[in-house]
């Protein structure tokens, strides 16, 4: 199945619960994707899509999420369909299973988790999604530096060393909303990701500087940071 708009997965999230919906609404964006809301089953029959999933809560104030995906279902065979849930009893995920979810997601869960499942059930359903920046490029690296690998493993440690500052920064300008000092962090760190060859960071500081009042970035800035900055094994 081809995506609905593009090259950017539509996913409509059935939640109730705001804090649930700014979470993974957020989280979701982060994907990239485009995501639609429905507070309830009436909401999410009356959607315009096309999308590409659909990420039902279990419990609705008017129906439950099983009953949803069989009238969602009725109409529209194509989306993968996945539940999440705050029970995390083995009986509810059969349940749920059972009753035709790809997966189900028990709450509350990282945005990491959540868009890893929703990620692998759109390549299991066909769909191509964006190819991920990689962490590293040490193609670029290699070529800023001349093709020295001691002076790309230098720089990189002198890098890595120095963004906890830097990303501590951003998010500090970010909480103030103070949008002229989150730019210049994130233009000075644009220059620094091009040397040390650090791709994924140098993406999202980018998309960040273009709209720093955007939360899912915000997030998928912080997340990229702490995964950099994860020792390795």
């Amino acid at each position: 199945m081809p995506l609905a708009h593009g090259t950017m997965p539509s996913i409509l999230l059935v939640e109730d619960d705001p804090i649930s919906v700014l979470f993974l609404s957020a989280a979701l964006e982060a994907l990239p994707a485009q995501v639609r809301v429905a507070e309830n089953c009436a909401q999410a029959m009356a959607a315009d899509g096309p999308f590409d999933a659909w990420l039902i809560d279990a419990n609705l104030p008017d129906g439950s999420g099983t009953a949803l995906l069989q009238c969602l279902r009725a109409s529209n065979a194509a989306p993968c369909a996945l539940a999440h849930t705050a029970d995390t009893g083995l009986a509810t995920r059969e349940r749920l299973l059972q009753a035709g979810f790809a997966d189900v997601l028990v709450k509350p869960l990282s945005a990491q988790a959540l868009r890893e499942t929703v990620r692998a059930a759109l390549t299991g359903a066909g769909n191509i999604l964006p190819p991920a920046t990689p962490d590293w490029d040490d193609a670029a690296a290699l070529g800023a530096l001349a093709g020295n690998r001691e002076h790309v493993a230098t720089l990189r440690q002198l890098f890595l060393s120095e963004l906890p500052a830097v990303r501590n920064a951003c998010l500090d300008a970010s909480a103030r909303a103070d949008e002229v000092a989150l730019r210049a962090q994130l233009h000075r760190l644009q220059a620094s990701c091009g040397f040390a060859g650090a791709a994924a960071l140098a993406d999202i500081a980018s998309r960040w500087h273009a709209a720093p009042t955007d939360a899912a970035l915000r997030e998928a800035f912080a997340a990229t940071c702490e995964r950099l900055l994860a020792p390795t094994s």
